[in-house]
């Protein structure tokens, strides 16, 4: 039934967060007839792509009363994923004119907010957007209705009073309203996770988590070990290893027999997991290498958080695995009135999120119908059934990796949309295979030249429609 010929309920829905995530469920969501509004505790649209050079005071995240700083960006970073990959569905990420655009294929952190700003403009999100506003409580009442508590938020630069940068004071100007609905959308890279290295308390050295990294400057001669072996790891280690000394790479995915040397390179050798560290400086490695080491530092992912959410022991993290969520979105016995956008990881962001959005909005207004609340727990039950036969870690449920195309078009039929473009998905995979052998050099040297021209004949719809 299409949504002209039923009557939709239009709902007062919050979104938490104008990031990524939130500028697309907020677009969905009013697309879709509801009433919204978005807040942000930053001044700007963006989340994590919006850069400061400004960190935490604690360079590990451990503290639980530390100032947030919530992008992860270091100055460096170039997308992992070709721009045609990455952009919303309906608003292709085709280089844009302009002063300081980027219009190389792997565009840096700078490309990706502007791309953003580019969307929220072009569907008129900002005006649903409360800037310098942190939510410090949700919570579900009696009725079913949701309390929302916020905070204005004043954004400065200790040295040069500068309201762009990130560090936040609050000021004493609180509000409680009441919602129908809340969809948190408030991102997942900003809680550090840490790795747990037997003897590093009594090690001399100094410890920072790669959310607090930023320039290599800082590491210049020293010897400097990297735990980890995501993308952040990839980047990071290769761009200290233009000043540091040394530069030891440490990962839990290798064997405890790996020491190689990553070729064209003096100074970047890759280890199995550290062993152990000591008082006089050492680390050992499972290899049975020993380094003297100035830093250790972890590129070792987040954790989850949320902080403001209150919801009486229904939605618990618990190693990582936010829960209990059916199709990653709803709690079962909070549902609908309680969503997440842009849990999974080892993902293409953007469509996703587009499309968890879609179904969220549909559902709200009554366009689209969950399953009972024991059918959607029966559901998370037996997806949690089927990872631990399979060996898979309780902190890995969101992950997702190749089963994210069979999900999205699981949500694109739900909503009565179009499946997962096929070139996209068959361009996921060319740079995945492509950053095997070049790692160095993945973001400027190709081969599904036929690919991307596909994806630009497909963009033709969406881009003549906004020249237009």
């Amino acid at each position: 039934m299409s949504p002209a010929s039923q009557s939709l309920i239009s709902r007062h829905v919050a979104v938490v967060g104008a990031g990524a995530a939130g500028l697309v469920a907020a677009r969905e969501l009013r697309r879709e007839g509801h009433s919204v509004v978005v807040f942000e505790r930053g001044n700007e649209v963006g989340g994590t792509w919006v850069y400061t050079p400004r960190v935490e005071p604690d360079p590990l995240g451990l503290d639980p009363d530390r100032p947030i700083i919530h992008t992860s960006l270091y100055s460096s970073l170039r997308t992992n994923l070709p721009r045609e990959v990455m952009g919303y569905r309906d608003f292709p990420f085709v280089t844009r004119p302009g002063e300081n655009r980027d219009p190389r294929r792997f565009p840096g952190h700078r490309e990706v907010l502007l791309y953003l700003k580019d969307f929220a403009r072009e569907f008129g999100i900002e005006e649903m957007v409360r800037f310098e506003t942190e939510v410090v409580k949700v919570g579900i009442l009696e009725n079913g209705k949701w309390e929302v508590r916020s905070k204005k938020t004043t954004s400065f630069d200790n040295e040069n009073n500068d309201t762009r940068n990130h560090d936040y004071e609050f000021v004493n100007i609180s509000e409680v309203e009441i919602y129908d609905a809340v969809v948190v959308c408030n991102g997942h890279y900003s809680e550090p996770r840490i790795a747990d290295i037997p003897g590093v308390n009594l090690w001399p050295g100094k410890q920072i988590h790669s959310h607090s990294y930023r320039l290599p400057e800082p590491f210049t001669d020293q010897v400097v070990i990297v735990i980890g072996s995501s993308a952040s790891a990839v980047d990071i280690c290769r761009d200290i290893a233009g000043v540091a000394k040394e530069v030891h790479v440490a990962s839990r995915s290798l064997a405890d027999e790996t020491y190689k040397k990553q070729p064209g390179y003096d100074n970047l050798w890759f280890h199995s997991m550290i062993d152990s560290a000591h008082e006089d400086g050492t680390v050992v490695f499972r290899n049975g290498k020993v380094v003297l080491a100035d830093i250790i530092l972890h590129c070792t992912g987040y954790k989850y958080h949320f902080p403001f959410l209150e919801t009486k022991g229904i939605v618990t993290v618990d190693d990582n695995r936010l829960g209990p969520l059916y199709k990653q979105i709803f709690p079962p016995a909070l549902s609908p009135w309680l969503s997440f956008i842009g849990i999974p990881w080892k993902i293409v962001p953007f469509p996703l999120f587009e499309l968890q959005s879609k179904w969220v909005a549909g559902i709200l207004s009554g366009r689209i119908t969950l399953p009972s609340q024991e059918e959607m727990m029966d559901d998370v039950m037996a997806f949690y059934s089927t990872l631990e036969a399979s060996g898979v870690p309780k902190r890995y449920t969101h992950l997702m990796g190749d089963s994210q195309f069979d999900y999205c078009n699981w949500l694109a039929t739900q909503c009565g949309c179009e499946e997962y473009e096929e070139w996209r998905k068959q361009m996921y995979h060319a740079t995945s295979k492509n950053r095997i052998p070049r790692p160095e050099t993945y973001r400027d040297e190709w081969d599904d030249h036929d690919l991307v021209l596909e994806a630009h004949e497909d963009f033709v719809k969406y881009t003549s429609k906004q020249k237009s």
